[in-house]
């Protein structure tokens, strides 16, 4: 009897063991086809992301998938096919997040772009550029304060000539000549010989102005990149991979590509008169400055305004006209600093007596027959697109970021045909899969993959 106790209390002990391992065994089995069915999901989306746009990767440095496959019409399911065409046929895909390219005033094409420049530029450059900031910022900061000024002036000389019922004579009298050529426009004076672009897009076909594709759901934010460092990291890529006035280029819709993600008009004439006026606030107030210490060039203006003011027999206005001289001086400057900057050459952002181009001879001459010409180049100055820089780095953001990416949409366009958009090129996705492991057993999971 004692043995057989035994031998029962055995048998159920062994029962017992029998039922753990086979639940082990079958846990862990069911753990293996998990993962089975996870590894093989991460290489079908990492096959189906494998094939990104390589015309983007090459020519801008960006990863994205074309979402419409060359079709133009987008569709979640051109992803969930791809899916099963890499694996995935025997489980139902759900794409529950996405995000593309333009999302959030183009964040992820933003991420990308400030990544990439950080491996591209070293600390020494970039430290470099931080440093002038101050600079620039000082710089443009005086534009308004001149412009500003300058309109005052015009409009008390003006107010002041109607109530004695006079006028400044034509011949011989800068100021009227300034005011001339400001309504002509800046771009025929400063272009003085160099071929213009005459390209324009109509609105409808600016990513800017059109209803787009949107994602959904939310994605991990990487750090924040509207700080001024961030804000130089873009700039530096635009100048890097985009064409502006001083080189004429046929690689997109548009020659002046910089020039429009700075102002986002329809055509290349406006965008280079809407970027030359800037250019030309920035020039006046360095010029303007420099004026006013140069006691030699104010003897000059004041002695064209006593003749002036005498011919109209108004010396009180000596002073206000004098004034205006200088504002027209400092302005027909600017112009030679455009010309140079347009030349190839380079002005730098403060003058001195040596570097200065425009007599007050050569100022009434400007824009007629006997125009002084082209302007001169300063080693030590700064370039045209390093002036664009300027107007880049404290642009609005999220402008930047749009046109940018429209402007690379219409390069891509004329590359690989009109079904390309920028809302089309997906950079990140997550899916939910639900998958039957064995006999009913459903096992449902989420994967999350982007380019980073």
């Amino acid at each position: 009897m004692k043995k057989g106790e035994v031998t029962a209390f055995l048998s159920l002990i062994f029962i017992l063991l029998l039922s753990v391992v086979a639940s082990v065994v079958g846990s862990a089995s069911m753990q293996v086809l998990k993962n089975r069915k996870r590894g093989d999901m991460d290489r079908a989306l990492e096959s189906v992301f494998a094939e990104y746009q390589k015309d983007m990767l090459e020519e801008f440095e960006i990863f994205s998938l074309e979402g419409t496959y060359g079709t133009g019409e987008f569709s979640e399911d051109n992803l969930t096919e791809r899916l099963e065409f890499y694996g995935m046929r025997d489980a139902d895909q759900t794409i529950r997040k996405i995000q593309f390219l333009t999302d959030d005033s183009g964040r992820p094409f933003r991420e990308q772009v400030i990544a990439y420049m950080k491996h591209r530029m070293g600390i020494a450059q970039m430290e470099e550029l931080a440093g002038l900031t101050g600079e620039w910022k000082n710089q443009t900061g005086k534009t308004e304060q001149y412009e500003k000024e300058e309109s005052d002036v015009e409009t008390n000389l003006e107010e002041s000539l109607q109530d004695a019922e006079q006028s400044l004579p034509e011949q011989d009298n800068p100021i009227g000549n300034i005011d001339s050529i400001k309504r002509a426009g800046l771009v025929n004076i400063v272009m003085r010989g160099k071929e213009v672009s005459d390209k324009s897009v109509t609105t409808k076909e600016l990513l800017t102005h059109r209803s787009l594709q949107k994602g959904r759901g939310e994605f991990k934010v990487k750090d924040d990149t509207t700080d001024m460092t961030s804000n130089l990291y873009f700039s530096s890529y635009l100048i890097e991979k985009f064409h502006a006035a001083d080189k004429l280029s046929d690689d997109g819709k548009l020659s002046y590509e910089l020039e429009y993600i700075i102002n986002g008009e329809e055509s290349d004439r406006k965008n280079l008169e809407a970027v030359l006026r800037k250019l030309a606030g920035i020039r006046l107030a360095a010029n303007y400055g420099y004026l006013l210490t140069d006691a030699g060039k104010k003897a000059e203006a004041e002695a064209m305004a006593l003749t002036l003011a005498g011919i109209v027999a108004l010396p009180a206005l000596t002073g206000l006209i004098k004034q205006a001289i200088l504002l027209a001086w400092a302005f027909g400057e600017s112009i030679m600093d455009l010309r140079t900057l347009l030349g190839g050459g380079r002005i730098p952002l403060t003058k001195s007596k040596e570097e200065w181009q425009l007599s007050l001879t050569g100022l009434l001459k400007l824009g007629t027959a006997d125009d002084p010409g082209t302007g001169r180049d300063s080693e030590h100055g700064l370039s045209y697109k390093e002036y664009l820089r300027m107007l880049l780095v404290f642009e609005k953001q999220e402008h930047c970021t749009m046109r940018g990416l429209g402007v690379m949409e219409m390069r891509m366009q004329k590359k690989l045909g009109d079904f390309f958009k920028a809302d089309h090129c997906i950079s990140q996705v997550e899916v939910t899969t639900k998958c039957n492991l064995r006999r009913g057993i459903y096992y449902e999971f989420s994967t999350q993959y982007g380019y980073q």
